[in-house]
């Protein structure tokens, strides 16, 4: 028998970890806020979030692209007690919001630091070597950012690229949209590069795992 996408979905998250409380409450506050919630993370790859930064044993990450922190949060759960997130957006229209949500979320929130900027600027600022990183910024940019980060990964250190399927218009011939060009040059330069290790996950949009070797 054939099962829908949403049953097959709904059965998923029943059986993997809970939701946490403030993650559920961020979920209501962003659809209720903002124009575009699908940007979210969500639940099932928030825990995937979770879990590999705590199985990196990951304390210093790295986020391009906060939107509303969800993800920011995710990641500080998994780098535990003593590990730090930093989030970066170049939008500060949802700033207050975000403070909000750190707030709200207490000794985890805590763990987040927020930067307003862009990525490519506040990267080489921040005076860190990084463990992970997640990388949900603008698609137009991304490799860009991938240039930006690479010098502030450590040997071993894992770069998460979100949405690198892009709803399947990777597969288009001679499209003429940015984001769908910025994602293929992407995909095509992370494939080429023997500085990575890298495999593309079809979770969701599409994650990308890019493991730095050299």
């Amino acid at each position: 028998m054939e099962m829908h996408s949403d049953d097959m979905e709904r059965y998923i998250l029943d059986h993997i970890d809970v939701e946490p409380d403030v993650l559920k409450k961020l979920v209501r506050k962003t659809n209720l806020y903002t124009l575009k919630p699908r940007m979210m993370s969500g639940h099932l790859q928030g825990r995937m979030l979770k879990m590999f930064a705590s199985m990196m044993n990951a304390k210093k990450v790295v986020e391009i692209g906060t939107f509303t922190g969800y993800s920011a949060l995710c990641l500080a759960e998994g780098v535990g007690e003593g590990g730090v997130v930093h989030t970066i957006d170049i939008n500060d229209e949802l700033e207050e919001f975000v403070d909000n949500v750190m707030q709200s979320a207490g000794e985890i929130g805590e763990r987040v630091t927020t930067h307003i900027g862009d990525a490519v600027e506040v990267i080489p600022t921040l005076g860190e070597e990084f463990d992970l990183c997640f990388l949900d910024g603008n698609k137009r940019h991304y490799t860009q950012y991938l240039e930006a980060v690479y010098p502030v990964m450590r040997i071993g250190g894992v770069i998460i690229a979100d949405n690198t399927l892009w709803d399947g218009h990777v597969l288009e011939e001679n499209s003429k949209d940015a984001q769908t060009l910025g994602i293929i040059a992407f995909n095509d330069l992370v494939a080429k590069d023997d500085r990575f290790e890298k495999v593309i996950v079809p979770v969701r949009d599409g994650m990308t795992l890019i493991r730095k070797i050299k």
